[in-house]
């Protein structure tokens, strides 16, 4: 049976060591950890936009555990110390670090941050936790992001909802590719859309945006799917891509073919310094240029197909 964690204050044991030394370090941490339990980070490597993750095997790794203050006696805490200290003579181990922490509600803690902002010039989001009267030209967009990305927070999403504002006609037909928590299609079908297909490779997404979708009342013109573009969904009038360069690379001929003649097709998730690579993607499948947004390090772009 495992023993329910005790309510309060906690030790937090942590230390630097190289790679060969993070088995040993590890069972040491775990023979006095509560519930034996281990956290390592290993250090890693990524571009601005989040794409290529990988980890640096030549930065060190940060291992942890935790102790109940309460029930921790203080010669224990040095004996762990001396026996880093045996330990870093064989293997590079850095000096432990002892930090008091206080047990908090985290699940519920981090809502109080998060309650109503906004996203485009017309549409704010609201967390269910939170009221709001909106102004007569406001769409309030009521989302539970769950374990879903997409909270409206982020640069690009909040260009891709300004492009979407802009671009959208009522009775358009919508297809979001990626999308996430579902905030830009549920965003698009309350600005007027007749339809909005939105797809991910994520069930978790899946799952989150239909929620979200039946939460503001519009269940019946919002259709999630599992899946990418090219999956068989047709032509639109517009269509909104926010995801990050790399993908949108390698979906441009499939975003192309989902756009109608004439259409409208919103990308965004593009950091600065790969905008030019997707520019020339976008080119060559024959897609026009006609308007770039810029907040901080993004950028969105809005093309055309030709009539």
């Amino acid at each position: 049976m495992t023993a329910e964690a005790p309510a309060g204050h906690w030790l937090e044991l942590a230390v630097s060591c190289d790679g060969e030394a993070v088995e040993p370090v590890s069972e040491l941490f775990a023979s006095h950890g509560f519930n034996q339990g281990v956290a390592i980070e290993e250090a890693f490597t990524q571009d601005p936009d989040g794409d290529n993750f990988a980890v640096d095997p030549t930065r060190p790794v940060l291992v942890r555990t935790f102790l109940s203050a309460t029930d921790v006696a203080p010669e224990t805490i040095e004996e762990i110390r001396q026996a880093l200290w045996h330990l870093g003579r064989l293997r590079s181990i850095g000096d432990l670090e002892v930090t008091e922490r206080t047990e908090e509600d985290w699940a519920n803690a981090w809502k109080e941050h998060y309650s109503v902002h906004r996203v485009g010039r017309r549409v704010l989001v609201k967390a269910p936790w939170h009221d709001y009267d909106p102004a007569p030209n406001e769409i309030i967009v009521e989302l539970d992001p769950g374990m879903a990305f997409g909270t409206g927070l982020h640069p690009s999403t909040q260009l891709a909802m300004i492009g979407i504002e802009d671009q959208l006609k009522p009775g358009d037909r919508v297809l979001d590719v990626g999308t996430g928590s579902g905030v830009l299609a549920t965003a698009a079908a309350l600005l007027g859309a007749s339809a909005v297909y939105g797809v991910d490779i994520e069930p978790v997404a899946v799952r989150s945006a239909r929620e979200n979708a039946v939460r503001n009342g519009v269940g019946a013109v919002v259709h999630i799917e599992q899946g990418s573009v090219g999956d068989g969904q047709g032509e639109y009038d517009l269509v909104v891509a926010n995801i990050i360069a790399r993908i949108l690379i390698e979906l441009a001929s499939s975003l192309a073919r989902a756009v109608r003649p004439g259409g409208t097709l919103i990308l965004g998730g593009i950091i600065d310094t790969k905008e030019a690579a997707v520019r020339d993607a976008f080119d060559g499948v024959g897609l026009t240029l006609v308007r770039r947004e810029e907040s901080e390090e993004w950028v969105s772009l809005v093309l055309r197909r030709p009539a």
